[in-house]
């Protein structure tokens, strides 16, 4: 239920009226009594005060404090002291930010001042540049520095081939092993008659090419025997010569535990070849009345690694020269 603007006539502001119509009357037709013995005032109808013949009334009135106007002053007041402590701190605290910042300042820009005055007097002074800027300047060589040294070369010319050399150096060891094959080693020898080490026309074709030395080494495994043979000559191309015409073979070298072989009649197996100045040869026979024939793979075999064995002998030969010419100081 809305009553829309303002409200009902009988609420505060409006004209005490009745709600039905009259005015405001005492049902019992006279003025109210107060029953401790005063006149009950009616708000509605007050009664008017007795007459005040002496301004008592007016007097006390006159000497009763206005208590209303003194608390509204008091409250003034406090008012008042709180603003003033409110901006007094403020300022104080402003005051005391400023003289905290101007103190920092003072103290920064005498620091700055005094490390300043401290380089200056301990750093040292700024070398003079050079005002000549003609000098020459370092130079390099345009040459290429030499290629290292190649192995062969010290194996192909009896002047560069100074290393030591001997059967021991040339097969060294008791046994050889290649692959997961093992070859027990026999005896050894060298001699400086070429012809008087082989077989056919081998040796008039060493001698022609001016062989200077053979050195020989007998291996042997499972009744199978190969002796090889090392021929040094003046250079690479003479060593090629001699292969080339080759005819016969080294001859076998039995001993130190190992048979004669290859003689007597049994076919036996012959290589050759060279690298440098050197020539090796080969032989491998069956260390009984038996000869080797070409499907023969473990005589094949093992000449095979003894060969093998023997170029890369040689090879080292030449790397080791090689290296140490490398790394001997100038001059040497």
């Amino acid at each position: 239920m809305s009553f829309g603007q303002g409200g009902p006539q009988w609420s505060p502001g409006g004209q005490n009226q009745d709600p039905y119509g009259g005015q405001s009357q005492d049902p019992y037709g006279g003025q109210r009594q107060d029953p401790y013995g005063g006149q009950f005032q009616d708000p509605y109808n007050p009664v008017p005060a007795p007459p005040d013949p002496f301004g008592l009334r007016a007097s006390a009135a006159a000497d009763t404090p206005d208590w209303a106007a003194l608390a509204d002053a008091s409250a003034t007041r406090a008012r008042r002291r709180r603003w003033l402590l409110v901006g007094g701190g403020a300022l104080a605290t402003a005051a005391i930010a400023g003289i905290v910042a101007t103190a920092i300042v003072s103290s920064n820009s005498e620091d700055k001042a005094g490390a300043g005055d401290k380089n200056a007097s301990e750093l040292p002074a700024a070398p003079d540049l050079p005002s000549d800027t003609t000098q020459p300047e370092p130079s390099f060589s345009s040459v290429a520095p030499l290629p290292p040294p190649n192995p062969k070369d010290f194996i192909s010319d009896k002047k560069k081939d100074t290393a030591p050399l001997s059967a021991d150096t040339l097969f060294p060891g008791k046994k050889l092993t290649m692959g997961d094959r093992a070859y027990t080693k026999g005896a050894t020898a060298r001699t400086g008659n070429c012809a008087s080490v082989t077989s056919g026309a081998l040796g008039p074709v060493l001698e022609n090419n001016g062989c200077e030395q053979v050195f020989r080494a007998t291996y042997t495994a499972n009744g199978i025997a190969v002796t090889v043979g090392v021929a040094t000559f003046e250079n690479e191309a003479k060593a090629k010569k001699a292969v080339q015409q080759a005819r016969g073979s080294v001859a076998p070298l039995p001993g130190s535990g190992v048979p004669a072989f290859c003689k007597g009649g049994p076919v036996c197996r012959s290589t050759y070849n060279s690298y440098g100045r050197y020539a090796y040869f080969t032989i491998t026979g069956y260390t009984k009345a038996k000869s080797v024939t070409k499907g023969d793979s473990k005589a094949f075999q093992i000449g095979d690694d003894l060969a093998e064995f023997t170029f890369r002998q040689i090879v080292r030969r030449g790397e080791a020269q090689a290296s140490a010419a490398a790394t001997a100081p100038a001059g040497q």
